[in-house]
């Protein structure tokens, strides 16, 4: 065949020049565009930083330091709580992140409570966040869970708190009603995990991802920190897929931010079998608030959690995808607000 020789006249080469130059200023724009979002969003993680001694047990434990801070009333100096408060007994909500996820995923979630007066309280789970557990190593739904158990341990003995779980957080907030429902007031699943004794909290995502054994088997996202040769210690999605899956609906600055600061999901935690009474899990007051542009875990899913576990009361967000507090923070807080005022 030889090979083939294209003759293009002065005109042609013009305009081939010229469209050349188009989308040469189009891929630079682009750029441009890409690097100011990864600013931004570096520089709203460590604003958020920044801000984590404001809040109670922190938003972030600071290295080198175990020490807490309590957040202030914000009714102390004589302003006056505002007539829908008045009814909220419990103003005290405990943000409890999802898998890969850190605190730094409530800034919105937080903002909208504070300014109504409520008081958030997070912090990072074992090896999320800023924390500097190695993932690898975190073997148990119990390690995972540690600074939420240590928080709830430490409360004052008639106090108590309502515990919010996102995705993979609902097994963090099962996990602490069993152990410590005399201190939970409600507990609200969004979106979560909100297992049955004996189940895993993968069996929810089962759909989405197959089963446990075909996933430990052939999954490409799995990350083998103890070796090759050894069992896998956690997964983490391509940044594409995890777009698809969890933020399909959230704005791009959102999603900027979420790219640098998510981090690998350890597989203990999520892998482990849960065990729940009918004395203290059993007994719990629950919510589940439903997202239904949901591409992580499906509205059909969803509805099966409730319909099999069934809590007291169900929220659907329209329009939301698997992070509200990016994609529908007002109604996910006008939701959470409203859940508190249940007497």
């Amino acid at each position: 065949m030889g090979n083939r020789f294209i003759c293009m006249s002065k005109k042609d080469t013009k305009d081939t020049g010229s469209r050349s130059k188009r989308v040469n200023r189009s891929q630079r724009k682009l750029l441009a565009e890409e690097e100011f979002l990864h600013r931004q969003a570096l520089s709203m993680a460590l604003h958020q930083h920044q801000l984590s001694q404001r809040f109670d047990g922190s938003m972030s434990r600071r290295i080198g330091s175990t020490s807490s801070r309590r957040l202030a009333d914000p009714f102390a100096n004589g302003k006056q709580v505002p007539e829908s408060l008045e009814n909220i007994k419990i103003k005290k909500f405990i943000l409890v992140h999802g898998e890969g996820f850190g605190a730094w995923c409530w800034y919105k979630t937080i903002a909208l409570l504070e300014e109504a007066g409520l008081l958030p309280v997070t912090f990072d789970l074992k090896g999320s966040g800023i924390d500097l557990t190695d993932t690898n190593s975190v073997a148990t739904l119990a390690e995972y869970s540690k600074p939420l158990i240590e928080y709830l341990e430490n409360l004052e003995e008639d106090e108590k708190v309502i515990l919010v779980g996102h995705s993979n957080g609902g097994a963090c907030v099962s996990y602490a009603l069993e152990h410590f429902s005399q201190k939970i007031s409600k507990a609200i699943f969004i979106c979560a995990t909100m297992v049955s004794d004996g189940q895993r909290p993968f069996d929810v995502f089962a759909e989405e991802l197959g089963s446990a054994e075909q996933f430990m088997q052939g999954s490409k996202f799995l990350i083998h920190g103890n070796g090759k040769d050894k069992p896998p210690t956690g997964f983490m999605f391509e940044k594409e897929q995890m777009k698809g899956l969890y933020f399909n609906q959230s704005p791009a600055k959102d999603v900027a931010l979420a790219m640098v600061s998510m981090r690998p999901i350890p597989l203990g935690p999520i892998m482990e079998k849960l065990s729940l009474s009918p004395k203290n899990y059993g007994t719990s007051r629950r919510f589940f608030i439903q997202t239904l542009d949901d591409r992580a875990l499906s509205p059909d899913v969803q509805e099966k959690l409730v319909r099999e576990n069934p809590p007291e009361g169900v929220f659907k967000i329209k329009g939301s995808d698997h992070c509200p507090f990016f994609s529908k923070p007002q109604s996910l807080h006008k939701m959470l607000v409203e859940i508190a005022q249940i007497p």
